[in-house]
């Protein structure tokens, strides 16, 4: 089940985040200065190519690869990279097991979401 941070550092503006985890999926929630969300990120496949799935309400979903940044001389810092197709029923079930403890308001922006996209595509 998702728990959430409790001390997330801010990025300041106004604007406020919240940080969820598990052993399988992270969610970070963005919020705007009047506290309306604005976006969220769903970070899934831990241990099999991680992902993120982005959603912002001024311009929809992205999907990206999780590069770690690890090569043969360095360890440098995680980038996200532009991948290919999303596996929204997968997204969703993990989810929806997941987060069932989340607030109720929350966690149906963020099944709402994802099953639009299931069913209509990006």
């Amino acid at each position: 089940m998702l728990k959430e941070f409790v001390k997330v550092k801010q990025e300041g503006g106004g604007a406020r985040r919240r940080w969820f985890e598990d052993d399988g999926l992270e969610l970070i929630v963005w919020y705007d200065a009047a506290g309306a969300v604005e976006g969220f990120q769903i970070l899934y496949g831990r241990g099999d190519g991680e992902h993120a799935l982005s959603w912002r309400a001024a311009g929809g979903f992205a999907h990206h690869r999780v590069d770690q940044g690890d090569n043969l001389f360095s360890k440098l810092a995680p980038i996200l990279v532009p991948d290919g197709a999303v596996p929204w029923a997968r997204i969703a079930t993990e989810f929806a097991a997941r987060g069932a403890r989340l607030e109720p308001a929350l966690r149906e922006l963020v099944q709402g979401k994802l099953q639009e996209n299931e069913t209509h595509g990006p």
